[in-house]
């Protein structure tokens, strides 16, 4: 039996069980099923892309960009910047800071942004409207 395997209904002495040709049919959707076809929902998503996807290409293509430079062009990392501060310490710290500037602005955004909607969609969902 597989790990998630669902429990077999009805099951004869062999192990095997005939599953019902038609499931009953029901009559609301569930939470979740009212959430995701919700345009609410699809709203929320296609914004937080919106905001995910250039930062994420941003943010690799200068992580990337870092890791090239420290491979190809070591004499260039090693540029002191000032006292024993070369330029290679200067790009990595700035991975950091670039890393914290994105949360930030994304929390920001998505405050803006995501918060009305997602708050507007869950008072819909306890208020049991679908």
């Amino acid at each position: 039996m597989a790990l998630f395997q669902p429990a077999r209904r009805g099951g004869s002495a062999t192990g095997t069980s005939e599953i019902p040709a038609k499931q009953p049919t029901r009559r609301g959707a569930s939470g979740y099923e009212a959430v995701y076809a919700s345009r609410d929902f699809w709203t929320i998503r296609r914004r937080a892309h919106s905001f995910i996807t250039p930062a994420c290409v941003i943010f690799l293509s200068w992580y990337f960009l870092f890791v090239i430079l420290a491979v190809f062009a070591p004499g260039f990392m090693r540029v002191n910047v000032f006292g024993d501060v070369n330029m290679g310490l200067c790009l990595g710290g700035t991975q950091f800071i670039s890393t914290f500037t994105i949360a930030v602005c994304y929390r920001s955004w998505a405050r803006r942004r995501l918060d009305p909607l997602s708050d507007r969609l869950r008072r819909r969902l306890e208020d049991g409207q679908r």
